[in-house]
């Protein structure tokens, strides 16, 4: 039977046109609608496939309301043979898990996963714009039993196999996966077409067969908007709130000429930074529980939270210290004796074990296996399934690096657990249900809250689960790395995974990782951003003004701009902002950058920002402390000679 390359497709609301409904969540109804961003890469990516397989067969699925049937008519447009769109209010306010499932429960339908044809390949976008969980296609791969490959940039097929590249923090993997397999694309690959007329008059004759959940024999047990203690989605956004800037107004450079400009930058920087006007805001009474209220307490004996340490270049990773912070926070609201435990996995790594009880763990488990030397989704996903059913974890955390993204939601699955991704603040709460055919009213109770940017960055949500372990993925770089304590004691344990040979089917080829294993960014005091603004020279003054700031002691990296790096001017491991890292140091310079929503979640914890900018228009200004108007090829080489004179934004060197 002749190869099927599947992809699976969303279509997304504009950002900017969302609302906030009544209740508190966001309203899409009114919102234009488009093809999600990284999605258009997925469909390029089978179209390339397409043209290395002459006869494999491009389907293209989506799951979502009848309107979805917009976007699904361009992708036959683009060459795609058939379209498949799974619709049905039932479906209304599914989480990813439910989505995952739903999704895979389509394709089994149509004949793929369950014996009758298992030559396919499934093809994605790496995440969504309304979300940007990139959860769904690691539910879809674990649901559909299948290796799979995330933030992948290229993909071929060879000898039956498909050998890809993967972006990973500080480089990139080659990986080789067999068939099926499932596969998310980043936007940095090949630019996605544009449909022919003669692909349009196709499509606009061509039929999207639309199924409901009981054409394909889904059940709506697990799928739609989740009810504690009954049916649906296993997580449920409990509230949603306003993101608002606590940055105070720039200073704004004043001058004629490039010099003008910089002298009076250089005098408004000596004076400090403008202070926010902070108004007294009364304090929030807390409202006491009502006691008459019954409290459910649904961990059903789990107990303790979970952690990952992922390793990198044979030292802890950075996110993974950082994610003792909350875990010892939630630990510390919880039941009196609750336990931070952390797993390792990887080849000799006992003796990082000391170090994580350091930072903040209480117990270490151990799984020493030469096998596991890289990290690999399927043996490593097994591994945390049977540690998860050993321990029993009420909350398991993991960094929202390339792995955490991929391997948290693969392990939800596995163990019926909704996932939040991206968070950026972790606590223990309550949640207050009234059962709507008995109209009582309950409190469930301790939850984790997990809240997270969502919308373009422009609201906060809560996101609340009721099946143990919650799940959560911490944004790298939001919270602060525990003080390191060497007298602390606690305890250390091996644990042997029973693992098959069928969680060895992928291979990695090569692993290529600077120096810094993708750190430096974290660590730097001085990060200099190029954006779209600097394109003139490849980045090269950005670059230059991160050499002169290290020639005068100054630990300083460059960075980039999610644009620069769909461009292919810059590598991912350099990328700042929600997509890539988050980070906060000392002084960020953000130079021909716009100032997206999406780039600000990433610098938003710095403690200075200083723009430069030839649009005094552009947002980047309303979120930052100084700002300089000007050309870059003018501004960069006079700031350069400055630092060079030893000019270093207030910092010392390093000894």
């Amino acid at each position: 039977m002749a190869l099927t390359i599947i992809s699976l497709m969303k279509q997304v609301p504009v950002a900017s046109e969302m609302r906030m409904g009544d209740d508190g969540l966001m309203d899409r109804t009114k919102a234009k609608s488009i093809i999600n961003i990284d999605c258009a890469y997925g469909l390029e990516a089978g179209l390339q496939l397409k043209n290395e397989i002459e006869d494999a067969k491009l389907i293209v699925c989506s799951m979502g309301p009848p309107s979805f049937t917009e976007s699904l008519t361009k992708a036959l447009a683009l060459g795609y043979d058939e379209a498949y769109l799974l619709s049905d209010r039932k479906l209304g306010g599914s989480d990813t898990y439910a989505t995952g499932l739903a999704l895979a429960t389509l394709l089994k339908y149509l004949g793929f996963g369950k014996g009758q044809n298992e030559d396919f390949i499934i093809v994605a976008g790496r995440q969504t714009s309304d979300g940007d969980t990139a959860h769904v296609p690691s539910q879809v791969a674990e649901n559909m039993g299948i290796p799979q490959g995330t933030f992948i940039e290229t993909a071929n097929y060879t000898d039956g196999r498909i050998h890809a590249k993967r972006i990973i923090e500080g480089g990139y993997q080659m990986m080789s996966m067999p068939l099926p397999c499932a596969m998310s694309f980043t936007p940095t690959g090949i630019d996605p077409r544009r449909p022919k007329l003669s692909g349009a008059i196709k499509a606009s004759n061509a039929e999207i067969k639309i199924f409901s959940i009981d054409d394909i024999g889904l059940s709506d047990e697990f799928i739609g908007l989740g009810t504690p203690g009954e049916s649906g989605s296993p997580t449920i956004v409990s509230k949603v709130a306003t993101i608002k800037s606590e940055r105070a107004p720039a200073k704004m450079a004043k001058g004629h000429t490039e010099n003008e400009l910089l002298e009076s930058f250089y005098a408004d920087f000596a004076e400090g930074k403008n202070s926010l006007e902070v108004k007294e805001k009364k304090a929030k009474k807390e409202k006491a529980r009502d006691e008459s209220l019954k409290v459910i307490d649904f961990r059903n004996g789990a107990s303790g939270i979970l952690t990952w340490a992922e390793v990198v270049k044979g030292q802890i990773s950075r996110p993974s210290l950082e994610l003792l912070t909350p875990a010892r926070n939630l630990a510390n609201s919880l039941d009196e004796g609750t336990k931070v435990t952390t797993l390792i996995i990887g080849k000799d790594v006992g003796e990082l074990a000391k170090e994580l009880i350091a930072y903040g763990a209480d117990e270490v488990i151990i799984v020493d296996d030469e096998r596991l030397e890289e990290y690999r989704i399927l043996p490593f996903s097994e591994t945390f399934k049977q540690v998860i059913k050993d321990i029993n974890p009420e909350i398991a955390l993991f960094a929202a690096t390339t792995a955490g993204r991929e391997l948290a939601p693969r392990i939800g699955v596995k163990t019926d657990s909704g996932v939040t991704a991206d968070c950026t603040e972790l606590i223990i709460g309550e949640h207050k249900h009234r059962n709507k055919q008995t109209k009582e009213q309950v409190i469930y109770a301790p939850i984790l809250e997990s809240r997270r940017p969502t919308y373009g960055e422009s609201k906060l949500a809560t996101i609340i689960g009721f099946v143990c372990p919650q799940i959560s993925t911490a944004r790298a770089g939001t919270f602060e790395v525990p003080t390191k304590d060497e007298s602390r004691e606690g305890k250390i344990s091996s644990f042997t995974p029973n693992l098959e040979k069928k969680e060895f089917v992928s291979e990695i080829i090569e692993t290529v990782i600077g120096e810094a294993g993708g750190q430096a960014l974290f660590e730097a005091d001085i990060i200099v951003a190029g954006g779209r603004g600097t394109a003139s020279d490849d980045m090269k003054l950005v670059k230059d003004l991160a050499d002169a700031l290290q020639e005068q002691g100054i630990n300083a990296q460059w960075a980039a701009s999610r644009v620069m790096v769909d461009e292919g001017v810059s590598e991912y491991a350099q990328q700042i902002g929600q997509t890539g890292k988050t980070v906060r140091p000392k002084v960020y310079i953000a130079i021909g950058i716009s100032g997206a929503v999406q780039h600000i979640a990433g610098i938003k914890e710095s403690e200075i920002i200083i723009a430069i900018n030839n649009n005094i228009k552009e947002t980047i200004f309303a979120n930052s402390d100084f700002g300089i108007v000007g050309e870059y090829e003018d501004i960069l080489p006079e700031l350069i000679e400055k630092v060079k004179s030893g000019f270093t934004f207030g910092l010392k060197a390093e000894k």
